[in-house]
């Protein structure tokens, strides 16, 4: 018994052994344990050790070009892509324009026959391992690599297309995958791998503008657990954040779930609130899950069901149309891969049916892989083609590394490098083509250009497209092919799609989420307040609480069309007010689902919780103990500052000397002694107050600065009756305190609401010492602090919001006001856990309170109180300040200066031309300019004075003289007479 056990332990040790060389051997293919470096260019022969080249000799073009396939016959995407790739070569072979000379040998293997297999099987009675399609994978590709190929075609599979890709980064044969879309395939890791069909990063972008277009917040992704699922989940996620959204829960499904397994996993998704379903699996098993989940009643009004592009592959291949199948799928939203129509494509599918009956698997019918299939044979016919004219030779040479085997039965000295891989491997991103599923042509990424989905709804025994998604303008009605003649545009305002038939056969949107069944109803907290109760306040009867707030919400919650379970949790000890900022932290720590009550929106809130819109205003104001203005004798001069008076009346004396100077010379009523002189000018000067002056003006200057002046007059009379009026006819109120901003200079003690946000904003934001807040917790307290004042201990005034300071004034028959003014906006609103999708249903529900006039019934019924919003004057808030006017007094000042300027420039230019000639033409006391003299050979200011005050005879006098001339008989000698003043 010892030896035979020890035998049967030998054995499977033996075995361990032969099975972990194996797999090193495949891990030492796969370019993991010794990564090749990839470098770009023709390669040359490898030396076989002998020092003779292996590389086997080829013509420029060679009769036959080996094209391998890998795919699995007996599946979905496999029966739609055999036909499709062995009528591509067919093709290309008839084709003399396409590798004259040169014939496509296509080398086909199934990804689920494998030799190597049944070794691993005689094994697995030893060793519990989990074979699964990877090694499937290795055996094909090993059996390709042995007949030097050129490019190897597929997989299907996004996982197995990880593990060959090492395998062909070493051999340096190119990848074509026309099925396998997960994106990170695209990553510098796998530079001999390039897609022909979609990328899957495009497709969850599609995915994620549909749950924006329809205005959900949250989904529930349910995909096959391999790397084709959790990549293009993960790419939707990201996708989804962008959109500020996001997957509320990913349930991940095994390859080859079964139907308890499904069953499990859709009976918890069920129990969870998101009802928008997005599933991503294979399209081999995929059809059992909506079987499963019809089953449970997920198919029905309420529900979700967005499909990726696996469900239209399904449905496509359906021949004929299978009802039961089509009964499952009632109201689902699917993508499909957009193909445009042409000629070509009308052709192919013509001759679809005779390629199915030539099909030795009994193909089923066509879907959109066949035509990714054909295009990818022509791509590598068509690169080929250039890379044969470029040179370019199809050669293999052995791989140093896979010459050792060991005895190995796996025959890995057989594969050999393609040499010109690199080259060929840079020729195929050139290609630009049209083909069966449209442009063939690459990006930057190694991505087709253009990528583009149909916009499916499941109903009936078929399927209706209601719409486009593009990367170039997002969801559209019009086909891609149009819009790309346009410029780009993806906003939202752009996206549009028909009308889709939901489960439950609705055409109303879902809302897309629900509370969970058997769930435990929402805990709502609510402040158990002990001040101004009208807001809300503990109850005797159900629910336990009452007020505006509570009234405000249950009115809410009545105008969304499904019910919403709730119970209220008073938070608080009702000795005093709670902390609002401790209920808030509570509902984002998931104590409470929601807060309920006089809960202020600030920002420090909105980083953890979700507000609903705002019911009511608020913000924070200042009121404050205040007096009556009583009448003055001297209330008369309060219209204007004394700044203003000042300078008003030097002008009014200003104006009038500068008149007086422009109108001495030449008119009588502004000349005769000093003394009468200098009251002409003051009563020039104030009579323009009341426009009684009597004096009129002669010269230009002096009629444009007294306009001027009389406009500016005319402005300050309106403006001083108006504020006298408002003086004399208004009742003021004052108080030392003038607002915020002298309450927060002085060192007095200010009264907060207890719990209130106000002292966390006066501390932080305006740095008042915490020493200086007093907090209160009553009307009763605040009306007792006010009236003793901060220096009996009391406050000087307090900071609270305006709801609160509204009712303190109507309880304190209005013995108190509010100085200055609201100094923030806020407003109060409802608060729930962040992503909340019953916040935004009730932000609309209030904004309809709103509009219907619902919100203002309810502020009557609980806050309706005595008008004491009259705020108190500031001191100088009726005072007309020297600011509102200096415009004027400027233009006035301007008007003047350049009056004068220009009047003294014209006497200098008189005096320096004329001059007094003998005593009889002084003692005449005028100076007549009429003809010129000769220029002044000598002066002094005295002269220059004296010329200014002489009087100057106007056109009439000259003319009235002249007449008295001539009459007396006697006339002048120079025509000029002058006399002193």
């Amino acid at each position: 018994m010892a030896v035979s056990s020890l035998n049967v332990a030998g054995g499977r040790a033996s075995t361990v052994l032969l099975v972990m060389k194996r797999m090193l051997l495949l891990i030492l293919i796969a370019g993991i344990c010794e990564p090749t470096e990839v470098v770009f260019g023709q390669a040359a022969a490898e030396d076989n050790g002998t020092g003779v080249s292996s590389s086997s000799t080829s013509s420029s073009r060679p009769s036959v070009a080996n094209l391998g396939t890998l795919y699995t016959y007996d599946s979905v995407i496999g029966r739609a892509a055999g036909p499709a790739i062995e009528a591509a070569v067919d093709d290309v072979n008839s084709d003399p324009t396409i590798l004259p000379g040169t014939r496509l040998s296509l080398i086909s293997q199934n990804t689920n026959c494998s030799g190597f297999l049944g070794t691993v099987e005689a094994q697995k009675e030893h060793i519990d391992l989990d074979f699964d399609g990877s090694f499937l994978a290795h055996d094909a590709v090993l059996q390709l690599m042995g007949n030097d190929v050129v490019a190897v075609i597929g997989p299907q599979s996004s996982g197995i297309a990880h593990i060959i890709s090492h395998v062909v980064n070493e051999l340096h044969v190119p990848l074509l995958s026309f099925a396998a879309t997960d994106p990170t395939l695209s990553s510098l890791q796998y530079p001999y791998f390039l897609r022909t069909a979609q990328n899957d990063y495009f497709q969850m972008h599609a995915i994620a503008d549909l749950v924006t277009y329809f205005g959900w917040r949250e989904v529930i992704a349910i995909f096959v657990d391999d790397d084709y699922g959790r990549s293009g989940i993960s790419v939707l996620g990201d996708a989804l954040a962008m959109k500020r959204a996001k997957i509320s829960y990913k349930a991940a499904l095994t390859p080859r779930a079964s139907t308890s397994q499904i069953s499990d996993l859709l009976l918890g998704v069920n129990q969870m609130e998101s009802r928008v379903y997005v599933v991503h699996v294979n399209p081999d098993s995929g059809l059992s899950l909506f079987s499963i989940a019809r089953s449970l009643q997920m198919m029905t009004t309420g529900y979700v069901w967005i499909a990726t592009d696996w469900l239209p592959s399904v449905l496509d291949a359906l021949d004929p149309v299978d009802t039961d199948k089509m009964n499952l799928l009632q109201g689902v939203v699917a993508l499909r891969h957009h193909t445009p129509d042409s000629d070509l494509k009308k052709t192919f599918m013509s001759k679809w049916s005779s390629l199915n009956h030539k099909n030795s698997t009994g193909a089923s019918d066509f879907n959109s892989y066949a035509l990714y299939a054909y295009d990818t044979v022509w791509l590598a016919a068509r690169a080929l083609d250039v890379f044969l004219n470029e040179g370019g030779n199809l050669s293999h040479s052995f791989d140093p590394k896979l010459r050792d085997t060991s005895g190995s039965a796996m025959n890995l000295s057989s594969m050999r490098i393609f040499d010109g891989g690199q080259q060929f491997l840079q020729t195929l991103p050139r290609m630009n083509f049209t083909g069966l599923s449209g442009q063939i042509q690459f990006d930057v990424d190694k991505n087709l250009v253009h990528p583009a989905y149909d916009v499916l709804n499941i109903g009936g025994t078929g399927s209706r497209r209601i719409g486009y998604w593009s990367d170039y303008s997002g969801l559209s009605t019009v086909t891609p092919e149009v819009l790309y003649r346009k410029p780009r545009n993806t906003s939202v305002s752009s996206q549009h799609l028909y009308s889709v038939i939901w489960p439950g056969e609705t055409s109303l949107v879902p809302r897309g989420w629900v509370f969970p069944e058997n769930g435990r109803p929402l805990r709502i907290a609510v402040p158990n307040r002990v001040s101004y109760l009208q807001f809300v306040s503990k109850d005797r009867n159900p629910p336990g609480v009452r007020g505006y707030c509570i009234d405000v919400f249950e009115a809410a919650l009545n105008l969304l069309p499904y019910p919403v379970p709730h119970v209220y949790m008073l938070h608080g000890d009702g000795r005093r007010n709670p902390v609002y900022n401790e209920i808030v932290q509570a509902v984002a720590e998931d104590r409470y689902d929601a807060a309920v009550g006089d809960v202020t929106i600030v920002t420090n809130r909105t980083k953890i919780v979700d507000f609903t819109q705002p019911f009511m205003e608020s913000g924070l104001v200042v009121v404050a103990p205040v007096k009556e203005v009583k009448s003055s004798p001297w209330a008369f001069l309060r219209p204007f500052t004394f700044q203003m008076w000042l300078v008003t009346g030097a002008f009014f004396l200003f104006v009038g000397a500068v008149v007086w100077i422009l109108e001495h010379r030449i008119n009588n009523e502004f000349r005769g002694p000093p003394w009468k002189q200098i009251m002409t000018i003051f009563w020039f000067s104030f009579s323009t107050m009341f426009f009684s002056h009597r004096e009129n003006t002669v010269s230009t200057l002096g009629r444009l600065v007294l306009i001027i002046w009389l406009f500016v007059v005319l402005i300050i009379n309106s403006s001083y009756t108006a504020s006298l009026t408002s003086i004399l006819t208004v009742q003021e109120l004052t108080s030392r305190i003038e607002g915020i901003d002298s309450l927060a200079s002085s060192n007095e003690p200010i009264g907060i609401q207890d719990g209130s946000f106000a002292r966390n904003y006066l501390i932080e934001e305006l740095n008042i010492a915490e020493s200086r807040l007093v907090i209160l917790k009553n009307q009763q307290e605040y009306s007792s602090s006010l009236q003793l004042g901060p220096n009996r201990g009391g406050v000087a005034a307090i900071v609270d919001e305006l709801p609160y300071i509204e009712l303190f004034l109507s309880a304190s028959n209005c013995a108190f006001k509010i100085v200055g003014q609201e100094f923030t906006k806020t407003g109060w609103g409802f608060a729930f856990q962040r992503d909340s999708p019953l916040a935004v249903d009730l932000s609309t529900a209030i904004l309809q309170l709103s509009e219907n006039g619902d919100l203002q019934k309810l502020h009557n019924k609980w806050l309706a109180h005595a008008d004491c919003s009259e705020q108190v004057n500031e001191i100088d808030e009726n005072h007309l300040s020297l600011k509102s006017f200096w415009g004027l007094f400027l233009i006035s000042g301007i008007a003047c200066f350049i009056a004068l300027v220009v009047f003294f420039c014209n006497i200098v230019c008189q005096y320096r031309r004329f001059t007094p000639e003998d005593g009889a033409a002084a003692e005449e006391g005028e100076i007549q300019l009429a003809r010129p003299r000769r220029f002044l050979r000598s002066t002094s200011f005295k002269k220059l004075i004296d010329f200014v005050d002489m009087k100057v005879a106007t056109k009439e006098t000259i003319k009235r003289k002249s007449t008295d001339i001539k009459r007396q008989g006697s006339p002048s000698s120079d025509g000029h007479n002058i006399s002193p003043s």
